[in-house]
């Protein structure tokens, strides 16, 4: 049961990861997510490739793996590491449209403690929800046993770790920061206007 439910994880994850960038092209031609979208989803995935590479790299090549397959990959594992960077950038810009639900439009130009914070909040839960899953469905588990990556707690007799809530603060304070900061981030579209 395990090794089956774990197949149709991988291939879901795979499903997911890709068909993110077709689909987001397709609402962009439609005109249902605009530059600043756009932007945001290959922010995100430039991001990810920050922790996503030396994650998938170290875990393949080296003896000092971070997350560790239950199950054999049905493909090579830098189709995981595709998909997993698109799953980044939706993720991210998902945290972004959150923005907009909660708040009325504004282009962001000053940090707002409002924006992170949502960012962040979005961010927490969606890497306790990914891991948890993976966990659930046999997919992958962090390592444990590193000082930098303790187990926060325990589901279904594996480690929820630290470090993907670490890797989550840091890529949604540094997209956020970027969407301020970044030349022509605050001049593509709206988000909302917080704190007037």
């Amino acid at each position: 049961m395990p090794e089956l439910l774990a197949s149709g994880f991988y291939w879901l994850d795979l499903a997911v990861g890709f068909g993110g960038p077709p689909v987001l092209l397709w609402l962009r031609r439609r005109g249902r997510i605009d530059r600043f979208d756009w932007r945001i989803f290959w922010l995100g995935v430039v991001l990810g490739a920050c922790w996503e590479i030396p994650v998938f790299v170290l875990s393949q090549h080296s003896g000092l793996p971070i997350i560790v397959w239950r199950l054999e990959l049905p493909v090579h594992y830098l189709a995981f590491l595709t998909a997993h960077l698109f799953w980044d950038g939706g993720i991210l810009l998902t945290g972004f449209r959150l923005l907009r639900w909660f708040y009325p439009p504004f282009a962001p130009r000053r940090f707002r403690w409002a924006a992170p914070a949502v960012l962040i909040v979005w961010g927490q839960l969606t890497a306790f929800l990914v891991e948890s899953s993976s966990v659930l469905c046999a997919g992958w588990i962090y390592v444990t046993g590193y000082w930098w990556n303790p187990t926060l707690l325990w589901l279904a007799g594996e480690p929820l770790t630290l470090l993907p809530q670490l890797l989550w603060l840091w890529t949604t304070v540094a997209g956020y920061w970027i969407a301020v900061h970044g030349k022509d981030f605050g001049q593509a579209v709206a988000i909302r206007r917080m704190n007037r």
